[in-house]
């Protein structure tokens, strides 16, 4: 029996959203400084978490970001900021996001979807068609910073974002153990098939001081992370430890109290964000802000 795709409501029965013009697409992109895509070899890495926490810091410190998330079968990113209902359309049929505040704005297909719990059971075209539309047809305005948040793996959603968005630049996300470090070698060998630059490597749930005993715990060993980007040759953003305060924010959607994590969380996600921007800077050429 063929098998039937699935349709989230209010997309009026269509099994994706219809496609624009490269044109289109191409003066969207022009208004956005920084492409980012995060990304990770296998699931459970927390890469939604780094993506979620990266766009937060980014948009304290001034820049407008925005945040889009691709993982069309498993969409999280709005829950996690706390927003609800659906997208918006203007006047001009473009998809408005949904702003967090006067600096982040976030598109995600759950935004898409009147029941949350619904599946959404597309084939490669259609996935690619709403990566599309996410791109082209959302009034993003002027961004320093997009920030595209992709499944784990190297499937459909990564291909079409390198697609869509040439000049994207891959984050790569894993864990200090050796079956996610093996998994994160097959996506850095992706990037360069595909020659999607690489602005680095994150290592997360890294080493953490008890706040019992303040000995310093690994969960999933240690510098693994780093000795990968060291033999992968790729640059090395930084480790963030393991926090449980940081699992408690994002599944309550309440992303402002990810200031109550732990100080040893907040300087290693400060020092990421500091590299991040250090990078982009650079690309841009001293200029600091799309506004």
């Amino acid at each position: 029996m063929a098998s039937r795709e699935s349709t989230p409501s209010g997309t009026s029965g269509q099994k994706a959203p219809s496609q624009n013009g490269d044109d289109s697409i191409k003066e969207v992109l022009a208004d956005i400084k920084t492409k980012l895509l995060v990304m990770s070899g296998k699931g459970g890495v927390g890469k939604s978490s780094v993506a979620a926490g990266l766009a937060m810091y980014l948009a304290v410190r001034g820049y407008q970001v925005g945040l889009l998330d691709v993982d069309i079968h498993g969409p999280s990113l709005a829950g996690m900021m706390g927003l609800q209902g659906l997208l918006d359309i203007d006047e001009n049929q473009r998809v408005l996001p949904k702003a967090v505040n006067a600096n982040l704005k976030i598109v995600s297909m759950q935004s898409l979807m009147q029941n949350k719990d619904q599946a959404v059971i597309w084939r490669g075209p259609a996935k690619s068609g709403v990566i599309r539309q996410f791109v082209g047809d959302v009034r993003w305005g002027k961004l320093d910073f997009l920030i595209v948040d992709a499944p784990p793996g190297t499937g459909d959603e990564p291909m079409s974002v390198a697609q869509y968005i040439p000049d994207a630049q891959a984050i790569i996300v894993t864990t200090p153990q050796d079956v996610a470090l093996a998994d994160v070698r097959k996506s850095i060998n992706f990037c360069r098939t595909i020659q999607m630059k690489i602005m680095g490597l994150v290592e997360n749930m890294g080493p953490f001081t008890c706040p019992c005993c303040g000995k310093t715990i690994s969960l999933f060993k240690a510098g693994g992370g780093q000795r990968t980007a060291s033999q992968m040759d790729v640059p090395f953003l930084g480790t963030l430890p393991f926090d449980p305060q940081v699992v408690k924010v994002f599944d309550g959607g309440t992303p402002f109290e990810l200031k109550s994590a732990a100080a040893d969380f907040i300087d290693a996600l400060a020092q990421l964000v500091e590299k991040v921007e250090a990078i982009a800077k650079n690309m841009w050429g001293g200029q600091s802000s799309a506004q």
